[in-house]
């Protein structure tokens, strides 16, 4: 019999093995039989086309159509061009050379799954000499495949180098000999959700007899994802609730009373609100972990703000990272602004009970970084403002007690990590994140699982509405010579643009194997705007690889209004404040995620005028990244958004390989449609904790937890 640890060299063979570990990085029965379907067929029904991406490794059942044979232009040969359908939307099939058997196979009416690399021609999509499995009986009634004997049919993920129909027959080989062995999951919780075996899921998952069975073995898998996360989770909150931090209790009387009386505005309920919370957490001799969620100009700053200064109050030091220099030095303006006299210790003018802001960057001179350095370390400094240079070892604070983290999903997980050692005597410092990139509840459960979750909803009184539209160049290229119109007219009218570019220019070159083409660039688009359809205007450049001094003198001269236009990268994507801007144009607007261009377009419409922008892409109709861009012209709700480029996203994109660079083991979850398995997983995963910490009286679970979420894995999201 086989065991969930057993090498897939020993079982499947060498060759089949090596193609797995090659292609998926799959080496074991457990990694193979954890290798889900990606969905499933029914006997006579076609995969959708559309949503279809360019570069993707797709496997899609379908209909041939129509098949034509060409020769071939440049060389001998010729051409079989398949057309292949769902029913609704087309893709072609290109097969080169002389291969009479393939025409006569390929005929129309036929079906079959096909698999390749989802490429563009012509400005349709294509594959290129895919390969194909036929599943309808052929002349002899006899099917192509046995596995598709079956009324319901697997499709893998699969991957150039091994097909979902190989993956299909390597699972097969390994059920059949798989030992039952013990579950993970305790009998009392299997009763309690009426949950099935192990065994029992992992057979059904991949060869299911009915839906029903199908349904009954995912709720088991899901459950085991969610509980092995919010395990991991509820050990974290318990290890964070046994670390001493500096309490900041409030004092009356103190600057934070002075600031309140300053302000020049009332605060909002929801600030109030929220800043209750946090005075509470902050005066507590346990470390605060809270997020803070809200749209752009909401007012997390000032109850961030507010919060530092009950640091300050009880004699500590705060701390504000910005993801960007050009933000950070905004952010220390910003908050000198809103104190006045209050943040002015040591000047002439000054209030008696004045506070100091010093801001830190990487790319301050020697003296100036010397005296910053001095300031932080004498605790002459009460805010203290910068970027990751503030986390580096020879930093260090006389006694900080709060630390601020501004758009958090700039930052990486091993630069949070530094902050939570950054207090003084052995305590861990209250921790803040604030982002504007509103979370579904059920992903701050997941993602953020040991945080507190506080949202600001009240957009800024005030704000000019903006329009969005997509700009699809590859079918209506006049639309972008009108969208370079606007911009001039706007300049005529005194108001001023941004330019967005997902590259600077000089990078090194990339990867000459991919299909798509390179990306516009700053370097290259801003002299071809000044001597092209923007001619005359006054265009700046901005990118993050430019010296400091040249960065913050380039957004000083476009918010004095000396620019017209600023051509940048998305250094200007967070807390950049110029109400004269109405229009923003995105290059290439595909290559970002929702996320980014939600907060990218909220640097126009922030004066009186509302404002515009414009996303352009040379994407394909029809596939999920024109879906992504509609859903963003569509709405200015974040929140909405947030979803949307949830149900948008494909598998792992949360959890996975892009957030934390290592394999994922949460592949049936989902974020959305899970939030009640996700919450009750919550509560068993604190109660089994809040008995057994370590898990040492629940090893089968432990097992599980390791299984699904690698030790590289445990530790990101400990550092999360």
């Amino acid at each position: 019999m086989t065991g969930l640890d057993e090498a897939l060299s020993r079982v499947l063979g060498a060759k089949t093995a090596k193609a797995l570990a090659n292609s998926l990085d799959i080496n074991t029965v457990a990694q193979l039989l954890r290798h889900y379907p990606r969905r499933y067929a029914r006997r006579g029904e076609l995969t959708d086309i559309a949503g279809l991406e360019i570069g993707e490794h797709a496997t899609v059942l379908a209909r041939i159509e129509h098949a034509t044979k060409k020769p071939m232009r440049q060389r001998k040969g010729s051409i079989l061009e398949v057309t292949i359908t769902d029913g609704r939307r087309r893709l072609s099939c290109a097969f080169f050379g002389n291969q009479a058997w393939r025409e006569r196979e390929l005929r129309p009416g036929r079906t079959g799954l096909f698999a390749g690399k989802v490429t563009a021609f012509r400005n349709t999509l294509q594959l290129a000499n895919p390969e194909y499995e036929l599943i309808d009986p052929d002349g002899d009634g006899i099917s192509t495949m046995d596995s598709f004997l079956a009324e319901i049919i697997p499709v893998y993920p699969a991957a150039a180098g091994i097909q979902s129909w190989t993956i299909g027959y390597a699972v097969r080989q390994v059920l059949d000999t798989l030992d039952r062995g013990d579950d993970p999951l305790p009998e009392w919780l299997r009763d309690q959700h009426g949950l099935g075996h192990l065994f029992d899921a992992l057979r059904h998952i991949h060869r299911p007899e009915s839906f029903e069975e199908l349904d009954a073995a995912r709720e088991r898998l899901k459950w085991d994802e969610a509980l092995a996360i919010q395990l991991i989770f509820a050990q974290r909150r318990h290890s964070v609730a046994l670390r001493p931090a500096p309490a900041c209790p409030p004092v009356p009387g103190g600057i934070a009373a002075a600031f309140d009386e300053l302000l020049p505005f009332q605060l909002t309920q929801g600030q109030r609100e929220v800043g209750a919370r946090i005075a509470a957490d902050l005066a507590g001799a346990h470390p605060m972990n809270r997020l803070l969620q809200g749209e752009v100009g909401s007012g997390k700053t000032v109850v961030a703000l507010r919060a530092m200064l009950q640091a300050v109050d009880a004699g500590r030091q705060a701390a504000m990272l910005a993801p960007t220099e050009v933000l950070a030095a905004q952010h220390a303006r910003s908050l000198r602004a809103m104190l006045g006299e209050l943040g002015r210790a040591g000047e002439l003018g000054a209030a008696d009970n004045a506070t100091s802001i010093t801001l830190l960057t990487g790319s301050m001179s020697q003296k100036e970084r010397k005296q910053a350095l001095l300031d932080i370390a004498s605790g002459a400094a009460g805010i203290v403002v910068g970027t990751h240079a503030l986390i580096q070892e020879h930093v260090t604070f006389a006694d900080l007690a709060f630390v601020v983290v501004d758009e958090q999903h700039r930052f990486g997980v091993e630069q949070r990590d530094a902050l939570r050692s950054r207090g003084a005597d052995d305590t861990s410092p209250h921790v803040l994140v604030m982002t504007a990139t509103p979370i579904p509840r059920t992903v701050a459960m997941t993602v953020y699982g040991d945080l507190e979750v506080s949202s600001l909803r009240e957009l800024p009184a005030g704000r000019s509405p903006i329009s969005t539209t997509v700009v699809p160049v590859a079918e209506k290229p006049t639309w972008l010579d009108r969208g370079w119109q606007r911009l001039v007219e706007e300049a005529r009218k005194g108001h001023q643009a941004y330019i967005v570019c997902p590259r600077i220019g000089d990078e090194p070159p990339a990867d000459n194997n991919s299909d798509k083409r390179p990306a516009i660039a700053v370097l290259d688009l801003a002299p071809q705007l000044a001597e092209g359809p923007l001619a005359g205007l006054r265009i700046g450049v901005l990118h993050g690889r430019m010296p400091s001094d040249d960065k913050d003198s380039v957004m000083r001269d476009f918010a004095a209004g000396k620019l017209d236009v600023l051509v940048a990268t998305t250094v200007i994507e967070v807390g950049v404040n110029v109400p004269n801007a109405t229009l923003m144009m995105i290059m290439d607007a595909d290559r970002f995620g929702v996320s980014q261009l939600h907060q990218l377009r909220g640097r126009v419409g922030r004066g009186d005028v509302p404002g515009l922008c414009l996303l352009v892409t040379d994407s394909i109709d029809g596939t999920s990244t024109r879906a992504r861009l509609a859903a963003v012209e569509s709405t200015l709700d974040g929140f909405e958004l947030s979803r949307l480029d949830l149900e948008l996203r494909r598998e792992g994109d949360i959890l996975g390989a892009a957030q934390s660079g290592k394999r994922s083991g949460l592949k049936l979850l989902s974020l959305l449609e899970d939030e009640d398995l996700i919450a009750q997983a919550r509560t068993v995963a604190l109660r089994i904790v809040g008995d057994d910490p370590a898990l040492a009286g629940h090893l089968g679970l432990a097992r599980m937890v390791a299984d699904l979420i690698d030790t590289d894995r445990a530790e990101f999201l400990d550092k999360s």
